[in-house]
């Protein structure tokens, strides 16, 4: 059991990167800390390699944050309202939450995009702020990409020098994965239950 997940994403290949890159950017508890530094155990093993993983793991991410992009641009704040006071629960945001992203954007200008892809704080948020805010697509894509591309990379990274301590230790990391995993959806399931909105004007 403990080696399911290295040995699931390894028969899924870079197909399933891609998805779970995809779902990771789109649904909450899925964590990309999980799926990329699997893929870095991957390419110590030689299942995968570095470029190919990194390319389909950003192209996965890009086209996550692409979807809450669109649906800030193309709804704007009157449609966006009411799908986040409906749905906020299950995504576990709310509208302040929403504003407050917005008005950070506002103030720190587009590049947030970039910097905020490498760090751990509303790397998938601000692209709902991005897309209210009609920033250029070709931009976002840009900066998206590009900001993505350092996360993946030290995330692969991280794997592959963890792959290669822990070596024979596979079992130690099927087990530090799995608890990863529990949890992140753990957290999740608390967030959702406990999650109270907060309504702003």
């Amino acid at each position: 059991m403990h080696g399911f997940i290295i040995e699931a994403i390894a028969r899924g290949g870079y197909v399933g990167i891609f998805l779970l890159m995809v779902l990771e950017n789109v649904f909450p508890p899925v964590p990309s800390e999980v799926i990329m530094g699997v893929g870095g155990v991957l390419v110590t093993r030689g299942d995968m390699a570095f470029w190919p993983l990194l390319t389909v793991g950003t192209l996965g991410t890009v086209a996550g944050n692409y979807a809450w992009f669109w649906i800030g641009n193309r709804w704007g704040y009157e449609r966006t309202r009411p799908f986040i006071e409906r749905w906020g629960r299950w995504l576990t945001i709310d509208w302040q939450h929403m504003e407050s992203a917005s008005r950070f954007f506002r103030r720190h200008g587009q590049w947030v995009v970039f910097f905020l892809r490498f760090s751990p704080f509303m790397r998938t948020m601000i692209s709902l702020p991005a897309g209210l805010a009609h920033m250029p697509v070709g931009r976002f894509l840009v900066f998206t990409a590009a900001g993505s591309a350092i996360w993946n990379a030290l995330l692969i990274l991280g794997g592959t020098v963890l792959a290669r301590f822990l070596g024979e230790y596979e079992a130690v990391m099927g087990w530090g994965i799995l608890a990863l995993i529990g949890l992140a959806i753990a957290g999740y399931i608390w967030r959702v239950v406990t999650w109270k909105p907060r309504t702003g004007d």
